[in-house]
């Protein structure tokens, strides 16, 4: 039977574990495991094995080093050594969403180990370097990257090891992917900052369609405005205001593809005081206007029809 974790906790804990410690068992050189949502360990961490993660149902938020995004059923992305991240689904109370994720963990000193016996995984090295900043896959990588996590759900031993070095194989030779965080991202990683990050990323999820102020962020921190602003730079690698804005207009993307309701409408539920500055930040964020992504969403789902 395939390790799964279950646990119907808050849609996003107020507290983080500073860092996440995770046992492989000995019979095994890297950890499979199938997640329902929301458990104890859905929240902002880092670790130092990498992370090759399949979101298999649902959508939500992507948080990836510094970068903000969407994700939906078949996002498979790699997360590597160090690199805070979380997917985030909003949630009922009491809502479980079985199977959510398939996580699969390994330790790249394991494989760079090895390369002295088997010197074919020294090919490996580009790809673990690149993963530093996280990497979402797309195309036929990312259908055939989830059809092989799924398989290694269903055997064992050397057939899941065969179907492992498959994967890995297939996503370092690929070219549909694409990098997620910056490469000057660099956050203080201890367990006080992460807390207190945590805490600030669920209140900022909870209420980013309200007024929000930077005084109101710092106070929750327990800091003065101006070195909250800096802390909340240096481990999100955003700022205050374009960390919010980013929250909105992903929201505002998932209304318009999936709601009829009126562009207008939608400025104001996602936190916009007027349609002119929504109409300018999305336009900066996506390079065209709401109407344009509602008829561009429209036609992609006609053609997938």
């Amino acid at each position: 039977m395939p390790f799964r974790r279950r646990k119907n906790t808050a849609a996003i804990p107020r507290t983080a574990p500073a860092f996440e410690h995770i046992v492989t068992e000995a019979s095994e050189s890297f950890l499979w495991r199938l997640d329902d949502y929301p458990w104890e360990r859905n929240v902002w961490n880092f670790h130092p094995e990498y992370e090759i993660h399949l979101l298999r149902k649902s959508s939500g938020v992507v948080l990836v080093g510094d970068h903000i995004g969407e994700f939906g059923p078949g996002y498979l992305t790699i997360v590597g050594a160090g690199l805070p991240h979380d997917w985030v689904t909003a949630v009922q109370p009491g809502e479980l969403i079985e199977g959510r994720d398939i996580v699969l963990q390994f330790d790249p000193e394991r494989l760079r180990g090895s390369a002295g016996l088997l010197p074919e995984l020294r090919e490996l090295e580009p790809f673990l370097e690149r993963s530093l900043r996280g990497t979402v896959f797309h195309g036929r990588t990312a259908i055939d990257g989830a059809e092989l996590m799924e398989r290694m759900g269903t055997v064992q031993g050397l057939t899941r090891f065969r179907l492992f070095l498959e994967l890995v194989d297939m996503l370092a030779r690929t070219d549909e992917y694409e990098l997620l965080s910056s490469p000057d991202f660099s956050p203080v990683l201890d367990a006080a900052s992460l807390d207190i990050i945590q805490r600030t990323l669920t209140y900022l999820f909870q209420h980013f369609a309200e007024d929000l102020k930077l005084p109101e962020l710092a106070a929750l921190a327990g800091m003065s405005e101006s070195t909250f602003s800096r802390f909340f730079q240096k481990n999100t690698g955003n700022s205050f205001s374009d960390h919010v804005a980013k929250l909105r207009l992903w929201q505002a993307c998932k209304l318009l593809a999936d709601t009829d309701i009126p562009i207008t409408d939608i400025c104001f539920q996602v936190g916009y005081m007027n349609i002119s500055n929504f109409n300018r930040a999305f336009l900066r964020k996506h390079k065209m206007t709401p109407s344009s992504y509602r008829k561009l969403s429209r036609q992609r789902l006609t053609l997938r029809a």
